[in-house]
């Protein structure tokens, strides 16, 4: 499954959205915490699309866009059952002191 991520911007917030068909769209959200830092505080992939790699899309394009960007962390303060976006963000982050 591939589509479109879009991302929207309020202030110090935003969130990445993923429509999906005959659903409400995945989505991840944020805020920066201060400037260059960024806390992914809440994501939701719709029951019917769990399992099928759709949190890992929006992480993956967070992470993009947090390199373009000059972002010097990334942190997810998301907690779930599965910790599916937590090991994600584990393995595709990076650190920008050197470590």
């Amino acid at each position: 499954m591939s589509a479109e991520i879009t991302l929207e911007r309020n202030g110090r917030h935003g969130r990445y959205l993923l429509a999906l068909p005959d659903s409400q769209p995945a989505r991840l959200t944020f805020v920066e915490t201060r400037p260059n830092h960024v806390a992914i505080d809440y994501s939701f992939v719709p029951p019917q699309y769990r399992g099928r790699g759709v949190a890992r899309q929006l992480i993956v394009r967070a992470v993009e866009d947090a390199r373009a960007t000059a972002t010097r962390s990334l942190r997810s303060a998301v907690m779930s059952p599965l910790s599916s976006v937590i090991i994600l963000s584990g393995r595709t982050c990076w650190r920008s002191d050197g470590a």
